[in-house]
């Protein structure tokens, strides 16, 4: 469902399967104009006389338009009477539809490189003769449609961007929404501000009031069962649900035995006061550790979880006689991180226990209120709603929790280690001011042992990773530069203080390559 009220100016983002799609997105609202992404496949005439957009951006993706049969775009895309931005695979499929043509490069070309500007337009002007800009793609475009020219080209892609200035068609070979093309936010703010007209009303906050509609209208008498970890997204999803709709509202929260120290007592203790006392607390980490007993694979990890949770929920919906609906704390990035749940044309990178619909045998409707939202905007509804700045800011946990912080097996043994040393790690980023100067930090349990010296005696004992990163949007990061000294205190900490520690390592890969998390 839409979640503007209808009355911003909107932009259409048509996704072809790109892990860069939520950046257009984030770009988009963060210069306060309301946009959603939506699969291509969907993107029809029909779909677009309902959105009514007043622009529409195309994204990349990890096909080729030289396949037998690509991704493609309904025609009405073109014929709708509005502004339309290829980006990467996005421009090789204008190209391709309007009478261009596409070949397979000789050379790839990924990563920073340097564009000429041929014809500045409405993109570009001013900006200069070169810019630098990040690449990622395989094939490019050999020839322009007719009424395209030619406005930019770099060593490798000599047709590197496009336009048609009378039909306000625009296609960049490059990615303007990362962070490493400069003055890319600036040549998205031209194609929706200049060339789209958008007016920059929107604001995360006029959400609120429109869901809080949304939600009375479609649960009407029902009753609503909602999984909370107390995490902020589901937090902000039990608050706001709980605004529309009042005691029909069930909260359960499930103790997986795979939380943080004291992370059961502080959820059980907020909660039941804010929602009236209707939080409903089950203990079942054994149950947890059973299914997940001899699972190693980290993809399998998450489906078992998520199976469990599912089951917990069926069971406690059970028990309620009304409840028709079951929510869920979903926001933007973990639908686009399991988008082939969505489209074949992605490729998923993890999958989200919370992401993909639910299993026929639950026979429940399922309502995601934040599910159009990024973390940042989720944060700021949280403020509206008066939830307190240790939930609202708090680093991100995955939603299979300390499963995927051990890797491979996952023992009690293993778990109460990897829980300690987090804590220890949390602890210390906090005492030293650090926490709210990275976005993400944690512990990794490694199954491996390593020789140490403990005492005058040999040891034989686990490893620690810990992980740290620094990054705005999530889907690219770079390890956070914390002080040497801090580090050694913390390893120090964990090896005097963590039985079967001897060794803490501090991860320093970016994403990519490397995820966030481990698994």
């Amino acid at each position: 469902m839409f979640v503007g009220s209808g009355s911003e100016d909107r932009i259409l983002i048509i996704d072809f399967g790109s892990q860069y799609t939520q950046l257009i997105a984030r770009r988009v609202r963060e210069m306060n104009v309301y946009c959603e992404i939506h699969v291509w496949q969907k993107a029809d005439g029909s779909f677009l006389r309902s959105f009514l957009p007043h622009g529409i951006i195309l994204s990349g993706g990890p096909e080729s338009t030289l396949e037998q049969r690509p991704p493609s775009l309904h025609p009405e895309v073109f014929n709708c009477g509005v502004p339309v931005l290829g980006i990467c695979y996005g421009m090789q499929a204008m190209a391709g539809q309007l009478g261009g043509a596409v070949e397979s490069s000789e050379k790839c070309e990924f990563g920073r490189t340097t564009l000429r500007i041929i014809r500045p337009g409405t993109l570009f002007a001013g900006m200069g003769d070169q810019l630098s800009v990040w690449m990622s793609h395989g094939d490019k475009v050999l020839a322009v449609p007719a009424g395209f020219t030619v406005t930019a080209g770099s060593a490798n892609s000599p047709i590197a961007a496009m336009a048609d200035e009378s039909r306000r068609f625009y296609g960049l070979q490059f990615h303007p929404e990362v962070v490493h093309t400069v003055q890319g936010t600036e040549i998205l703010r031209r194609f929706i501000v200049d060339a789209a007209g958008c007016r920059q009303t929107w604001k995360p906050a006029s959400v609120l009031a429109d869901q809080i509609d949304t939600i009375r209208r479609l649960v009407g008498d029902e009753e609503v069962i909602l999984g909370l970890s107390g995490g902020v997204d589901s937090s902000v999803a039990a608050l706001l649900i709980h605004r529309a709709i009042g005691k029909r509202l069930h909260c359960v929260f499930v103790n997986n035995g795979l939380l943080r120290v004291g992370e059961a007592e502080q959820v059980v203790a907020s909660f039941q006061r804010c929602l009236d006392g209707n939080l409903i607390h089950v203990d079942a980490g054994d149950r947890f550790f059973r299914a997940l007993k001899n699972v190693h694979d980290p993809e399998e990890k998450r489906r078992v979880i998520g199976a469990a949770f599912v089951d917990v929920f069926q069971e406690e919906a059970q028990r309620l006689t009304n409840v028709c609906w079951l929510a869920q704390g979903t926001i933007y990035p973990d639908v686009i991180e399991s988008a082939a749940a969505q489209t074949a044309a992605a490729h998923v990178i993890k999958s989200h226990h919370n992401v993909g619909g639910l299993p026929e045998h639950l026979h429940l409707k399922l309502l995601e209120p934040l599910s159009q939202l990024f973390k940042d905007e989720v944060r700021r509804i949280g403020h509206e709603l008066g939830l307190s700045d240790e939930i609202i800011y708090r680093h991100p946990f995955p939603g299979p929790s300390l499963a995927v912080r051990v890797l491979g097996a996952v023992k009690k043994e293993y778990v109460e280690i990897l829980r300690q040393a987090d804590h220890i790690y949390i602890e210390e980023l906090k005492a030293h001011g650090l926490y709210n100067n990275v976005a993400q930090a944690f512990a990794v349990f490694l199954p491996v042992k390593s020789v140490a010296v403990m005492g005058d005696r040999r040891d034989y004992s686990y490893v620690i990773a810990l992980r740290a990163v620094e990054t705005t949007d999530f889907m690219t990061a770079k390890r956070a530069n914390l002080p040497a000294q801090f580090l050694d205190e913390v390893a120090g900490r964990i090896i005097n203080e963590v039985r079967n520690v001897s060794r803490v390592c501090y991860d320093i890969s970016s994403k990519p390559p490397a995820t966030i998390e481990w698994e």
